[in-house]
């Protein structure tokens, strides 16, 4: 599995999908189904909690400050900005109570992100406030041109840390490690892989980009189109989008299989039952051929 690339992971996904229909089809109905509604219903609702904040927003500048009406516009837009703080707090629950990703692997990934935008901003902020002590307004364009460089390495360690955050989601479910444990266990595996899985990161996120964006604006926004064609091709949209996390999935686990193979990690059968039995009673034992990677050197 060391040898695989690109297009072999995703063909090893999609063997594994339909090898295994009925396994995961009741995965997709118990899990994926419900974790794609609420992403895909959250989108509206959202549009429709922060267009009404934006609306009042407008409607308040026009208005003298003191008055009845502007205290009253005001408690208003407060108690609606809670609400919408309530309903994102909600999602993100409801998102990690579906998600077939490990908790704990989400939690500390949530406070690894949290900690670099941190730095990111304070480095901005630094940046941009010597720049405009020494030098002024002059040189605006290379000022403008400092912001996008700042912009593409910012987004460059974000990729780098997802990508970390999915092996190690796998990795916390498989192996006895978790929390920041697991995101240096998939660090040191990632490694000899780590292009191939940035162009499998964008490949997905391309796709579900695309998927994200026909949904708001057929289904969400599609105001020149009847009621039937919109919940029509809300279905294919939810369809093609759950479709895309059940394959998202499979391929994170194939990653993980290649990486430990590269690294030529032995992954023992028995102890990797036992491991997996701790989850549930019930599960399907493996098979004398399933995940054995020997050791060996090329």
């Amino acid at each position: 599995m060391q040898f695989l690339g690109v297009f072999g992971i995703f063909q090893e996904a999609y063997k594994i999908i339909f090898s295994c229909r009925k396994i995961f089809s009741q995965i997709t109905l118990a899990l994926i189904l419900p974790l794609s509604f609420i992403f895909l219903a959250q989108i509206e609702v959202s549009n429709v909690l922060f267009g009404e904040i934006i609306n009042n927003e407008v409607e308040l500048q026009g208005i003298e400050a003191g008055t009845k009406r502007y205290n009253k516009l005001s408690d208003h837009i407060s108690s609606e900005f809670a609400y919408f703080c309530v309903f994102k707090v909600a999602y993100l629950i409801l998102s990690v109570v579906f998600s077939l990703l490990s908790t704990a692997a989400v939690v500390y990934t949530i406070a690894a992100l949290l900690g670099y935008g941190a730095v990111a901003i304070l480095v901005s902020w630094i940046v941009f406030m010597a720049w405009f002590a020494f030098i002024g307004f002059s040189n605006l364009k290379v000022l403008y041109s400092l912001g996008i460089v700042l912009l593409a390495l910012y987004l460059m360690g974000f990729v780098y840390l997802t990508i970390i955050w999915q092996l190690a989601s796998v990795v916390s479910v498989l192996e006895e490690v978790c929390g920041f444990k697991a995101m240096t266990k998939s660090r040191a595996l990632i490694k000899g892989k780590m292009w191939t899985a940035i162009i499998i990161f964008f490949n997905l996120a391309i796709i579900s980009a695309v998927v994200h964006i026909a949904f708001q604006n057929l289904a969400v926004h599609g105001v020149s189109m009847n009621m039937a064609g919109r919940v029509f091709l809300g279905v294919i949209c939810s369809a093609l989008f759950l479709g895309l996390c059940l394959f998202g999935f499979v391929t994170q686990t194939v990653i993980y299989f290649v990486c430990k193979s590269n690294h030529h990690e032995n992954i023992e059968k028995s102890a990797l039952s036992d491991h997996l039995e701790a989850y549930h009673g019930e599960y399907a034992p493996l098979k004398s051929k399933d995940l054995q990677l020997e050791q060996y050197d090329v």
